[in-house]
């Protein structure tokens, strides 16, 4: 019984890892990383602004385990695409306004190189954001037409 336990654990965990291959993996874990970074340049300055960078990496968390174990084909009460959309496009918002007044008031050197990774964080939500808009990623086909139908 431990062995076939053992034999299906690694069919169950390389599906799980599979995810990480994914642009859509890497850009999550990037934004988990990101988010960690800037977490620990605001508290080493002032922690008034580190709020942002506790939920955005929570959020990103979470999404990535959804993501990770295929909850988002399992829970369909939620649209997961737009959810995200939003997640990424308010964090990139926020993000943006977050940097701007910290650059604008003078402060010490982790403020500032955090105020800097705030901007890169919000070019790395933006691009999440344009990548998983759900209406980039409908494909339409051409309708099917036969030359029987009409005059040729």
């Amino acid at each position: 019984m431990a062995d076939s336990e053992r034999l299906s654990a690694p069919g169950c965990w390389a599906a799980c890892t599979n995810f990480w291959r994914t642009p859509k993996g890497i850009l999550l874990f990037a934004e988990i990383i990101l988010c960690l970074v800037i977490l620990i340049c605001f508290s080493a300055s002032t922690s008034a602004y580190s709020s942002l960078s506790v939920v955005e990496m929570i959020l990103a968390a979470i999404f990535f385990v959804i993501y990770m174990c295929d909850l988002h084909t399992k829970i369909q009460i939620i649209n997961w695409p737009w959810s995200d959309f939003f997640r990424t496009l308010i964090a990139a918002i926020l993000y943006l306004i977050t940097s701007i007044v910290v650059l604008v008031h003078k402060g010490d050197h982790s403020k500032i190189i955090a105020g800097v990774l705030g901007l890169i964080a919000m070019c790395l939500f933006g691009f999440d954001a344009y990548y998983t808009f759900p209406l980039r990623q409908q494909r339409h086909t051409a309708a099917p037409t036969d030359p029987a139908d009409g005059p040729v």
